[in-house]
């Protein structure tokens, strides 16, 4: 967007401005206004409008530490355009810890909302309006739902040109291509003409330190892109298409034990988990159905028959190019977040026996 103002609500921010703006979305039971604090930094010289979003979902808190480093330590000085960061969009169910807004529905299925509806879809309606549609693109993060961890990767459409453009310029090993559920951010935006990626990376809860990496990093990237700031992008070791994923669920009750990280590759067959009677004896061990990559993990350690264990992305190329470039790679960024998304699970090394 060129134009010399940019306009928020209320607010008009002129070129070279950077402005914290408190926009209202709602009221109190005691009537007073509810508001979404962000902020709008303008370059001196006119360019895209990029939207950042985090905590759509109330308690999904790597995205909102990943702006708040941009808010405290911006690593970049913007040259052309516009940034919006918005750290908590759903500032009721941050407040109680929830991913829901009071009214128990979900904000990230009510997009774009309406003015006339429910108290989530009037909150939709704002966000969007206010926000989303007077931005070019954007960029919204999350984390797994409750009792899950996700190695980062990101979701777009990619039959859009300037989403597939976004994701692969964000920098993460795995790009989803997926329309998103209906009544989503991305979906929404996209199908009005706003192209949007997300990144989903870690869990509910947590600021987890190679997240926040990753998630500064990946949006200096998309900067970079966009011909917003200056410098040079950051690549991945590998970046792989993925168009089909599955959960892998437990056929036993008991307690599990892992085999695998979020971010391993792993081959047709080889043993995920075991799972365990609470006096030591195996019921049965979950297998790679076909080779992939460990996209998520449930880390709740114990499990009835049915329960996903683990996500396994099946990346359109295969594995073995996967393979061959982590071979390359000197140990970076991908080995510490395979570390770190662990660090709620134990792994083992599993028993010969244990292999399909």
């Amino acid at each position: 967007m060129g134009d010399d103002l940019f306009t928020v609500g209320d607010e008009r921010i002129a070129l070279g401005e950077s402005r914290d703006v408190f926009l209202p979305v709602t009221q109190s039971y005691s009537g007073a206004s509810v508001a979404l604090p962000l902020r709008v930094m303008r370059a001196p010289a006119p360019g895209p409008a990029l939207l950042l979003t985090a905590a759509v979902h109330g308690d999904e808190l790597n995205g909102t530490g990943i702006i708040r480093e941009l808010l405290l330590e911006p690593p970049f000085e913007l040259v052309a355009g516009t940034l919006v960061l918005v750290p908590v969009v759903n500032v009721l169910g941050f407040e109680r810890h929830s991913r829901y807004l009071p009214d128990r529905r979900d904000l990230n299925r009510s997009f774009p909302g309406s003015k006339d509806g429910s108290l989530t879809s009037r909150f939709a309606h704002v966000v969007f309006h206010r926000l989303v549609s007077r931005c070019d693109y954007g960029i919204d993060f999350h984390t797994a739902a409750l009792r899950r961890t996700n190695f980062p990767h990101v979701r777009g459409d990619l039959r859009h040109p300037e989403v597939k453009r976004l994701a692969r310029a964000f920098g993460c090993e795995l790009v989803i291509d997926a329309e998103g559920p209906k009544g989503s951010l991305r979906r929404s935006a996209c199908e009005h003409g706003h192209p949007t990626i997300l990144l989903e990376a870690g869990e509910v809860w947590k600021i987890e330190p190679s997240v926040l990496e990753l998630g500064v990093r990946g949006v200096g990237n998309v900067l970079l892109e966009l011909g917003m700031i200056r410098g040079r992008a950051t690549r991945p070791p590998y970046q792989a298409r993925v168009e089909r994923s599955h959960w892998v669920r437990a056929d036993a009750g008991g307690l599990l034990r892992f085999f695998v990280a979020p971010g391993d590759v792993v081959e047709a067959g080889q043993p995920l988990a075991s799972c365990v009677t609470l006096l030591g004896r195996e019921q049965g061990v979950c297998h790679a159905p076909e080779a992939g990559v460990v996209m998520g993990l449930t880390t709740l350690p114990v499990v009835k028959p049915g329960d996903p264990v683990c996500h396994l992305a099946y990346p359109r190329r295969g594995i073995e190019p996967i393979r061959r470039a982590l071979r390359r790679a000197a140990e970076g960024l991908h080995d510490r977040l395979r570390d770190d998304l662990a660090t709620s699970v134990a792994v083992d090394e599993p028993e010969d026996d244990d292999w399909a």
